[in-house]
């Protein structure tokens, strides 16, 4: 009898000892390349404060849904808004979870130290993407959002094929940063907050505002996640302060939660 009693004890002390820190939920952040630094930093704050353990997946917008779409497994995603509603309509987030977080811009760099193009007009703007050697910039196929829209752009004013040949392609605005600052491209166009954290670029500026194309970054949880109070609570930081700091700090304009 006493060793049952003692037997009992002992589970109950086991019991009351916390689970360790391997136990503890685990998050999967899917999140689009302009959205990865601020992200990482208020998830990074979020994950000290709460222990749980927060893993990032950065991609372009169209890669991310392509990845979900696969089966591949995550708590949270993070894209452009008009993704989120065709995610939305997939039924591959949770109703109800959404959130916007900022408003990015699409900028124009270039190495440090070198000069800025006349970014006033579309027509200065036309000019300078003539005149320059090469550009770089995300590859549609890489399902980039700001790479889509600027190759349409090209189109639209009239120089496709006089830029063909001085294109240099990427599959990130991170890597179309570094083709600037290695001077593998003169001229780089992707969201500003890809170029900024980049010592060796420049931001010159970002597109002329009748050519720009305001893009809204919205999170929510993906239907399904085995964390989702975990995820709930994340976003609530991403939303909240902290998130909003990050978000200023990269570049972008942070969007107040709705009342």
């Amino acid at each position: 009898m006493r060793r049952m009693v003692l037997r009992v004890a002992a589970a109950a002390v086991l019991a009351a000892i916390p689970a360790p820190a391997a136990a503890q939920a685990e998050l999967r952040v899917f999140v689009g390349g302009a959205m990865t630094g601020p992200v990482r930093e208020a998830g990074d704050a979020f994950a000290r404060a709460s222990g749980t353990r927060v893993v990032y997946v950065s991609d372009t917008t169209g890669a991310l849904q392509k990845r979900l779409a696969s089966g591949e497994r995550a708590d949270v995603v993070i894209v452009t808004a008009p993704a989120m509603e065709t995610l939305q309509k997939e039924n591959r987030i949770t109703a109800g979870s959404r959130v916007d977080l900022a408003r990015a811009l699409i900028g124009v760099g270039v190495r440090a130290g070198a000069p800025s193009p006349d970014l006033s007009t579309p027509e200065t703007f036309r000019a300078a993407l003539l005149k320059a050697r090469t550009v770089a910039y995300v590859n549609p196929s890489a399902g980039g959002t700001s790479g889509t829209y600027f190759e349409g752009l090209l189109q639209r004013m009239g120089i496709a094929d006089a830029m063909k040949p001085k294109i240099v392609y990427r599959t990130q605005g991170s890597e179309v940063a570094e083709a600037v600052a290695t001077g593998a491209a003169e001229i780089g166009i992707t969201f500003t907050s890809e170029l900024r954290p980049h010592p060796g670029v420049k931001v010159a500026g970002t597109l002329p505002s009748e050519i720009q194309l305001p893009t809204i970054y919205t999170a929510a949880i993906v239907a399904g996640s085995a964390n989702a109070e975990a995820a709930r609570a994340l976003l609530r930081a991403l939303a909240g302060a902290d998130g909003r700091a990050a978000v200023k700090k990269a570049g972008l304009e942070p969007i107040e939660a709705r009342r």
